[in-house]
């Protein structure tokens, strides 16, 4: 799933929370507000913010692991040059070689290890941020349901058709802005993985 999916998919969750505590009313005589979740994620400067970080993170990721991978590649080209053109007993008879392929099958298992453990943390940060961006989003779409005396609030992801009068993205975008135009992207790490 997409970063993008996985944030709109946590503020849908933050859009169900504000309409479950919205008062109940009859059908007929309730105001119905919509929000756009997407438009409040990619348009508003707290959403800018996180993927913006998001992004930087993932790229300091990359760069970690990238001399470990470029070694490994090289590694693995010399190695295959000294195996091409043996037999399988040919390699095995050479120690020296079998060392070298053994070293390496274990250095190319750590890497597996250490790339899976950065992806992780990678979710743990996306998952974490997500959190925060819904703390700063929960009382200001309230604060625009209570403007607009609204009882029931709609994720436009939800509905096949509206009024964009009812559509109060702009208004929760524009508060949301004035009050928490950054979220603070920490690095989550992933816990210790017990030695096998």
């Amino acid at each position: 799933m997409s970063l993008f999916k996985h944030m709109l998919f946590a503020l849908s969750l933050v859009v169900s929370a504000a309409a479950v505590t919205a008062p109940a009313a009859s059908a007929q005589s309730a105001t119905v507000v919509m929000i756009d979740e997407g438009r409040i994620l990619s348009d508003s400067k707290a959403g800018k913010d996180i993927q913006t970080k998001l992004k930087n993170l993932e790229t300091q990721m990359k760069n970690e692991l990238e001399p470990t991978r470029a070694t490994l590649e090289t590694d693995g080209k010399a190695l295959q040059a000294k195996v091409e053109g043996k037999t399988r007993e040919a390699v095995a008879a050479d120690t020296a070689l079998v060392s070298q392929l053994t070293a390496y099958q274990n250095r190319a298992n750590a890497f597996a290890q250490k790339r899976q453990t950065v992806s992780q943390e990678f979710q743990l940060t996306e998952r974490a941020a997500l959190i925060e961006f819904n703390k700063a989003i929960e009382p200001v779409l309230m604060e625009v349901v209570k403007e607009k005396n609204a009882q029931v609030v709609m994720s436009k992801s939800q509905v096949i058709y509206s009024s964009d009068a009812i559509d109060v993205s702009a208004a929760v975008i524009s508060k949301l802005d004035a009050k928490t135009p950054t979220i603070t992207v920490t690095r989550q790490r992933a816990p210790a993985q017990p030695a096998q």
